[in-house]
């Protein structure tokens, strides 16, 4: 049997909120500290600076990712509850005007007008602050914030991401350090984009070209900036 909560969860863009801090952390953690450790590893001969480098990196990128989300988000959070307050003053000083408000929302989405009034007259005796929220300012579950959540998300996304490079500039011989990172971290964003596309329900093609082609830009300029500034450290 099919109900309104197994319909609505079919649906991809109920996966929007978390997908993209997962994703926008992971591409982080793995261009971040890939492109790190390519320069890095294009100006040294040996393996220490490039691994105290990712590290370095891995740790401070984590944080700063979460830290950072969880700022914006908060922000956001911030300006939603005003505007609900807002809105929940309206209603007990101008019952009817909101009323109208409401109406004029729905008859403007293709209900004729009594119907409108006829919906937003019940929707009001039901909860006219929820109605309020969701039609008129366009919060609602789906994209509410939730800072604590984001934060968590970015940041572990970040070192799940980071620590794919980190592994291989651990492993990998000195003299060809930033050529595997490239290759391998060419492979890990192949694939992220891969399942961000799966999980999104978008196209894995687009995504995967998309990736790819600023994950390349980033470790070449970062690279070239090793080679210019190269030290026999």
């Amino acid at each position: 049997m099919i109900t309104i909560d197994n319909y609505l969860e079919s649906h991809y863009i109920h996966r929007s909120n978390w997908l993209r801090a997962a994703v926008l952390g992971a591409n982080d953690g793995i261009i971040s500290i890939a492109s790190l450790a390519i320069g890095v590893a294009a100006a040294s001969t040996t393996r220490e600076p490039v691994i105290l480098a990712a590290i370095a990196g891995l740790v401070a990128g984590a944080l700063s990712m979460a830290a950072g989300e969880y700022v914006s988000v908060s922000s956001q959070t911030d300006t939603e509850k005003a505007d609900i307050e807002r809105e929940a003053r309206e209603l007990k000083e101008m019952p009817e005007a909101e009323l109208q408000i409401l109406a004029q929302i729905y008859e403007k989405r293709g209900l004729k007008k009594e119907t409108a009034l006829l919906v937003a007259t019940e929707l009001t005796e039901a909860d006219a602050l929820a109605a309020h929220v969701r039609d008129e300012l366009g919060i609602n579950e789906i994209s509410q914030a939730r800072p604590i959540q984001a934060a968590l998300a970015s940041g572990a996304a970040f070192t799940s991401g980071g620590v794919l490079p980190l592994l291989v500039a651990l492993f990998a011989p000195v003299k060809s350090t930033e050529y595997l990172l490239y290759g391998f971290t060419i492979v890990f964003l192949m694939i992220l984009g891969a399942v961000s596309a799966k999980t999104g329900g978008s196209k894995v093609k687009k995504a995967i070209v998309r990736i790819l082609i600023w994950g390349t830009i980033a470790m070449g300029l970062s690279a070239f900036v090793g080679y210019l500034f190269g030290v026999n450290a």
